[in-house]
């Protein structure tokens, strides 16, 4: 084999300057260089989310400031560059709150979101199990007030009210997972407006 040729399929040496490009129709390939079919694929966002009740099992989360798309919010955000899904949960549980969470992990459910008008992406998220705060701890939580104006806690259905109806759906999702012990896929959750 000479310096300008590769082995084919079959391992028989061909002329590089007779090769067709990879990924082309003529060499019957779809192969591509990991960089060239990265741009061909979904792009996605990816978030991680801590569920919180108080110690009667009722719903805490956090209104948002930036987004009137999603009012209330449970306590959580977008990953950073190299953080797993629980280290950002716990990041920004300590972030958003001045709370922070221990493990082991528990997940209660995978959300995933189609991109719409208020964000061009798909997002794909993992929401954990944060457990039951006390009174003290609730009252204890420091918002970021470039993020949050108010934390509150009420039963499931006092939610309903106050949520697009897809948020309320996720949050009763999350909630289901808790009482059964059993992991949500979610995946009716977006950035539309209904």
């Amino acid at each position: 084999m000479t310096a300008d040729s590769t082995p084919t399929h079959a391992g028989e040496p061909q002329d590089a300057a007779r090769r067709p490009p990879a990924g082309t129709a003529e060499n019957n390939t779809t192969w591509m260089p990991p960089g060239q079919y990265a741009e061909t694929v979904l792009k996605a966002t990816a978030f991680a989310c801590v569920y919180f009740t108080d110690e009667k099992d009722r719903p805490l989360q956090m209104h948002s400031v930036y987004s009137p798309v999603h009012p209330w919010q449970l306590v959580g955000g977008t990953m950073d560059k190299g953080e797993r899904p629980w280290e950002t949960a716990v990041r920004e549980c300590r972030e958003e709150t001045g709370l922070t969470v221990s493990g082991p992990p528990r997940l209660l459910a995978t959300v995933y979101g189609l991109p719409g008008a208020e964000w061009p992406y798909s997002t794909i998220g993992m929401v954990f199990d944060g457990g039951r705060l006390t009174a003290a701890q609730i009252r204890g939580i420091t918002l970021n007030p470039q993020e949050h104006d108010e934390v509150r806690v009420l039963p499931l259905a006092g939610w309903k009210a106050l949520m697009p109806p897809r948020d309320f759906a996720r949050l009763s999702a999350v909630a289901q997972a808790r009482r059964t012990g059993e992991a949500a896929y979610f995946d009716t959750w977006g950035w539309g407006n209904e």
